[in-house]
């Protein structure tokens, strides 16, 4: 990768680039990394090699895979590569100063910390001050629970697995009843964080917990009560193969609220792109 870095025209070659590797090759500005205004026909070339790079950098270090950030605008593309490769390389180290980074990819100090802030902005990073020898203490980076969710999960594929494996070596009433237990348990656990309050209060904050498990659900008033819409669940490619899992979010939601009458409004795979629960307070029936 070394060598590629100070031989940029062969690979611009390499990339089949044609008369563009035969052209000037200073598309950034030492003074801050960034591309030079004056040089817009590399920027293209550019963009191409430093995806290149990143994922030069992410193979060496036995990655098998990028992780991809959603929220990337197209004006942040060309710094995408050095964010992928920062994260990856966090991932493999579990820690490092913005130093170590920057020499891993080859690209400065300051422009390294600039990245580093931006991921930390984003909720991906996180730095903790550590002394090294007299002077200031310097920051070691490592990834948060958020970063290390840019990476593939097969948690889901287990899960499937797991459930696939009991409902053919277990009876039916066995698998009913340990998913029963599960929504219980679940349920307990809901009514500790949701807490007291309002039913729009404690509905609120399971709206808030349900989106950070990975669902995007909405609240809105119906009349004497409420509907939860969630048009994203994040167990829907088990409950796909496992209806009966739909069942239990269900009994989940009634678990949760015991002062309330709870019915499914909407179901996904009857119709329509969303599941919803309408919840009335009881003492309103």
């Amino acid at each position: 990768m070394v060598s590629l870095l100070t031989e940029p025209r062969a690979k611009a070659r390499a990339l089949g680039l044609g008369p563009l590797c035969l052209l000037p090759f200073y598309p950034t500005d030492p003074s801050n990394g960034s591309l030079r205004s004056e040089a817009p026909i590399l920027q293209w070339a550019w963009h191409r090699i430093g995806n290149w790079l990143a994922r030069e950098a992410v193979t060496a270090m036995g990655a098998t895979s990028l992780p991809t950030t959603a929220s990337a605008a197209p004006a942040e593309s060309a710094q995408a590569p050095t964010r992928t490769a920062a994260l990856a390389l966090l991932l493999r180290k579990g820690e490092a100063t913005a130093a170590e980074l920057a020499d891993s990819l080859a690209v400065s100090v300051q422009v390294m910390r600039r990245h580093l802030r931006s991921l930390e902005e984003d909720g991906l990073v996180q730095a903790c001050p550590a002394a090294e020898g007299p002077g200031r203490p310097s920051n070691r980076w490592h990834l948060t629970s958020k970063g290390q969710g840019q990476f593939p999960d097969g948690s889901e594929h287990f899960a499937l697995s797991l459930l696939e494996s009991m409902a053919g070596s277990l009876p039916p009433e066995l698998v009913q009843n340990l998913l029963e237990h599960q929504a219980l348990q679940k349920a307990g656990d809901y009514r500790d964080r949701v807490g007291q309050g309002s039913l729009q209060e404690r509905l609120e904050r399971l709206v808030d917990l349900r989106r950070h498990e990975g669902y995007v659900a909405e609240l809105s008033a119906d009349g004497a009560g409420w509907v939860m819409s969630e048009f994203h669940c994040s167990v829907m490619r088990i409950a796909e193969q496992f209806p009966c899992v739909c069942d239990q979010e269900l009994q989940l939601i009634r678990h949760t609220f015991p002062d309330c009458q709870v019915e499914r409004v909407q179901w996904r795979f009857e119709q329509g792109h969303s599941c919803g629960f309408r919840l009335v307070p009881s003492d309103a029936t």
